[in-house]
């Protein structure tokens, strides 16, 4: 942590001081907000309690994926679609897509 200083010394005032250190065996982080996720690979995490407030301290390879806008659409979803209102595959997985993947929705759309 700080140059010099020996480690052992270091815990001790930390003690002194109210902190508890304890790492945390883990093998990803994910960090999720309201339009992306921060994943953490291969990260180092520490919790950290100091006079009953618990933090994290993470580092690691950060890497950001963004939130999908459309919505999953299952197999059975598109069979449902093609049955109620006889329509190709094609045509009814458009419809669940224009509906924002409420299947009610699209089958009112197409009748």
């Amino acid at each position: 942590m700080f140059p010099g200083v020996n480690p052992r010394q270091m815990q001790q005032m930390m003690r002194k001081m109210g902190i508890q250190q304890t790492e945390i065996n883990a093998t990803e982080v994910i960090i999720k907000t309201a339009d992306k996720e921060i994943i953490i690979t291969n990260p180092s995490v520490a919790k950290v309690n100091m006079m009953g407030q618990e933090t994290f301290q993470i580092s690691g390879e950060i890497h950001e994926r963004m939130h999908s806008t459309s919505p999953e659409i299952s197999d059975e979803d598109i069979k449902t679609v093609m049955e109620q209102a006889n329509i190709s595959r094609s045509a009814a997985k458009h419809a669940i897509e224009e509906a924002d993947g409420d299947l009610a929705q699209a089958i009112m759309n197409l009748k």
